[in-house]
């Protein structure tokens, strides 16, 4: 008997994972990590619903950390099996898994040593060794090219546009009564007509069921001018002599906001030697942006013939070791910081943000998605202290948001990649969303006269 269970992103947009069995075939879609506060971390604690020896394979949607976050434990766990991602996104998968393995021991080490964490003796959830069998485990597929991966159940990914190599998954298999039936796990969808990746392809053939992510669903994003307000932003902190400190993720989110930096180099708006790219994954991320020429969208093209690559690593100041991370420290000169992680969760520009936060001349600039519970949704509803490293820390620095950079789509995006369809799904699934956001898009669909979307909770189960 063929069932799906959702196991993550239930209620919340992180900890994204998704079980398909037909008898003693099981299928993961996506492993993600939770992010966010202390409920959502532990989370990532408690042991799988599933014995991790019993998949058959995992087929990931993209890399970022909340649907891939947890495959090293999930190796950890005894799973042997393959993870299928596309080609580009493999380069990405493996760094972030690789810079996981290391946070975690890295926290785990701080912890113990600062003595802030409630365990007498931290250990990591993960270890580097870990995420690297996760590695060897991660097997390359094209874009557009169905694949059996085993007999009967046939997997295809499409452009999704959220991030290099993202894609959305179209997974088809019999269903109980031996009717081939094929679901579409949408893996979170991008903007149209933004730079650097190509838009979103919607799937091409008729679908039974839609699992649709619902990050944005209640809402749309402003239709402001990202590289405007950037160096508005930039302009009035280097007047007052301070830093802008930008928390951004190292994939895809520090590109964008690259790109934009670069835009305004090229206008003569800004010196590129007061930029700093202060984080050895971002700093890899990019290089794997800049050769992955086939996934560049015309407006990127168009860029780099005419002013260069936005990626060029001569470009920008770039901080791969701690001390050169650290020498900012001591930095008086006004700069731009450009620091994972983009929800100031982890990374080394939660150090900046210890550093500089409390002076009024510096600014922190959010350019995505704040999560319930993290520290950059505490700083974007002005908070007026925050705890870092078991510091509380009194927020003077203006604290700003550019909404345009989202590379989620949002309300408006989202229903335009389903109205593309070519029919209309009988069921439909609403997950990486929060309550409200996915009760606002279940509203949005009916009105356009689809199915009544169900809401899964986390262990709810349908027949494939």
């Amino acid at each position: 008997m063929g069932r799906v269970t959702f196991l993550g992103a239930c209620g919340c947009v992180t900890g994204s994972s998704t079980l398909l069995e037909w008898g003693e075939t099981r299928l993961l879609v996506d492993c993600g990590m939770y992010q966010g506060g202390n409920d959502l971390k532990q989370l990532n604690w408690e042991p799988f619903d599933f014995e991790p020896s019993s998949l058959t394979a995992v087929v990931l949607t993209h890399a970022h950390l909340d649907h891939t976050g947890l495959l090293p434990k999930l190796v950890r766990g005894g799973f042997t099996g393959p993870i299928y991602c596309t080609r580009a996104s493999r380069g990405l998968v493996s760094l972030i898994l690789e810079d996981a393995g290391h946070i975690q021991e890295e926290q785990a080490r701080y912890a113990r040593k600062a003595g802030y964490s409630a365990h007498a003796d931290p250990k990591p959830l993960y270890t580097s060794k870990d995420a690297k069998r996760a590695i060897r485990l991660l097997q390359t597929v094209p874009f557009d090219k169905p694949r059996e991966l085993v007999p009967g159940v046939h997997v295809e990914w499409r452009r999704a546009g959220h991030l290099l190599g993202a894609g959305s998954i179209l997974i088809t298999a019999k269903d109980n009564k031996s009717r081939r039936r094929t679901w579409c796990f949408s893996g979170d969808i991008g903007r149209w007509d933004v730079p650097i990746l190509k838009d979103p392809e919607p799937p091409r053939d008729p679908i039974s069921a839609l699992v649709l992510e619902s990050t944005y669903g209640d809402r749309t994003h402003n239709t402001e001018d990202s590289r405007r307000i950037l160096g508005e932003v930039i302009r009035e902190t280097f007047r007052r002599g301070g830093m802008v400190i930008i928390p951004a993720f190292a994939l895809g989110r520090t590109q964008e906001v690259l790109y934009h930096l670069a835009d305004l180099a090229d206008l003569g708006q800004l010196d590129p030697k007061d930029v700093f790219l202060d984080s050895p994954m971002a700093i890899t991320a990019t290089d794997i942006y800049d050769r992955a020429k086939a996934e560049h969208d015309e407006e990127l093209a168009e860029m780099v013939q005419e002013a260069g690559s936005p990626f060029a690593g001569n470009l920008f100041n770039r901080c791969r070791s701690v001390a050169e991370s650290k020498r900012l420290n001591n930095r008086r000169k006004p700069a731009v910081i450009v620091a994972s992680s983009g929800m100031a969760t982890a990374g080394r520009v939660v150090h900046h943000l210890l550093r500089r936060l409390g002076d009024p001349d510096n600014s922190v600039l959010f350019t995505g998605y704040q999560a319930h519970g993290t520290r950059g949704r505490q700083l974007i509803e002005r908070a007026d202290t925050v705890n870092i490293h078991g510091h509380r820390v009194r927020v003077r620095a203006r604290v700003k948001s550019i909404h345009g950079l989202s590379a989620h789509g949002d309300r408006r995006d989202l229903v335009r990649w389903c109205q593309a369809f070519s029919e209309v799904p009988g069921r439909i699934f609403l997950n990486h969303g929060e309550d409200g956001p996915r009760k606002s898009l279940q509203a949005t669909l009916q009105e356009k006269d689809w199915p009544r979307a169900a809401l899964p909770r986390r262990g709810y189960q349908v027949p494939w």
